[in-house]
């Protein structure tokens, strides 16, 4: 094999190597809204929702009037879209991001709760529940600031229970206040397998002392689920103003490159293709 056939053969490997490693990359990228999903738990039908999509910059979910005789709460979600809003991107085992927002809870009534975070919904059944990161207003856990679902459980606050955690921590939530929350899907460099990362004000949750990955287990997957911000408001029989808001804000999701990606590129073959070479 000649040095012009060496190289052509060697451009094509490399190309199909980088063209399958970034293909998860790309989809990512391509999220580019956002779709509005009311009523995930609708117990009190005759209550208003109203939303405000705004994406990136702003997304707020209203709820008004959530009282009557029986029934728990009401649950409206927002989540990624990469049509313009027309479906929600449903993510693969590849799709790595950095993920946040801003959250901000008003309204409410004393003793009952509102809450409010990320909220990756498990339609694939594998995970143990919807995978969320919560702050609670109020009601019995009141000012809660937690990780729970999917295949961890992490109190960020002191009234979550179990505080504190190995790793960071935040004060109990208040109404009126702006929380910054971030959610990583990356793979673990320790394990090499994907695992989340959970954070809350810029402090990380910790599986262990120093370790911010939370591994997801053999058959635990992603593929198909779908991602983002979720509201909750429970319902006051005895209160026919019960109404709250949570509102949205500085919503960004980043693809992180598979870590074969950079590997790859690490070994330093691109710039070993590109030398002159005699033919």
């Amino acid at each position: 094999m000649n040095s012009l056939q060496r190289y052509t053969c060697k451009a094509t490997i490399i190309g199909l190597c980088l063209a399958a490693a970034t293909g998860a990359y790309a989809q990512v990228g391509s999220i580019n809204s956002a779709i509005i999903q009311p009523r995930l738990f609708n117990d009190i039908p005759g209550a208003t929702f109203t939303p405000v999509n705004a994406y990136p910059g702003l997304i707020s979910l209203s709820e008004a009037g959530v009282s009557q005789a029986g029934g728990y709460a009401n649950r409206d979600a927002w989540k990624f879209s990469n049509n313009g809003g027309a479906s929600a991107y449903q993510f693969q085992n590849g799709d790595y991001f950095n993920a946040s927002f801003t959250v901000t809870l008003t309204g409410g009534t004393p003793l009952y709760g509102l809450e409010a975070g990320w909220l990756f919904s498990n339609l694939n059944g594998t995970f143990y529940g919807d995978l969320s990161t919560v702050i609670v207003g109020q009601g019995g856990n009141a000012g809660a600031v937690f990780q729970g679902g999917g295949p961890s459980y992490y109190p960020f606050s002191p009234a979550a229970g179990g505080y504190p955690g190995a790793g960071g921590s935040v004060p109990n939530y208040v109404l009126g206040e702006t929380y910054l929350m971030g959610l990583n899907y990356v793979v673990d460099p320790n394990t090499g397998l994907n695992a989340f990362q959970y954070s809350v004000n810029g402090q990380f949750a910790a599986s262990s002392p120093g370790n911010t990955y939370f591994d997801l287990p053999g058959g635990m997957n992603v593929s198909g689920n779908t991602l983002g911000g979720y509201f909750q408001i429970q319902n006051v029989p005895t209160d026919p103003t019960q109404g709250g808001t949570a509102v949205f804000g500085d919503i960004s999701i980043t693809p992180v490159p598979e870590p074969s990606t950079l590997a790859f590129l690490g070994l330093g073959m691109v710039p070993l293709l590109l030398r002159r070479r005699r033919i």
